[in-house]
């Protein structure tokens, strides 16, 4: 497991490399953490350090959300946190985002957490302050 500690925003590009190392050929990233701890805010800096021009949101009503990269790779954004019973995953396909191959960065995993890949990257995200952040990579 890696833990960085940061203090300021600015220091989030240094965590997305370190996230973009640590996927490796896994496809599948589950953020974990509490409302505004920033998850939606690192999954820009991820993009931004795959060279994406996309506009990074929260997709949190559509569910889903799909960027791509300089390299032209698809990469998809979820957020489960308004899902309420898990067939809703099954009903708009997660499986064919799943094992696309495709990277999928997943915000409230723990609502589909049996839905996970056993080797999703697990991002957990602890609020210190205001400003300052605690991840732990495994």
């Amino acid at each position: 497991m890696t833990t960085i500690h940061i203090t300021s925003q600015d220091e989030l590009p240094e965590v997305a490399e370190a996230i973009l190392k640590a996927i490796g050929r896994r496809s599948v990233v589950a953020f974990r953490g509490e409302m505004g701890a920033g998850k939606t805010t690192l999954i820009r800096e991820i993009m931004a350090k795959m060279g994406s021009e996309d506009t990074v949101t929260s997709p949190t009503f559509a569910i889903v959300n799909q960027y791509n990269t300089e390299s032209g790779r698809h990469v998809y954004h979820f957020d489960f946190y308004r899902i309420n019973d898990i067939r809703e995953a099954y009903d708009f396909g997660y499986e064919e985002y799943f094992y696309s191959g495709d990277l999928c960065l997943v915000e409230w995993p723990e609502k589909i957490e049996q839905l996970l890949p056993e080797d999703a990257v697990n991002i957990r995200i602890t609020v210190n302050s205001e400003s300052a952040r605690t991840f732990e990579i495994d």
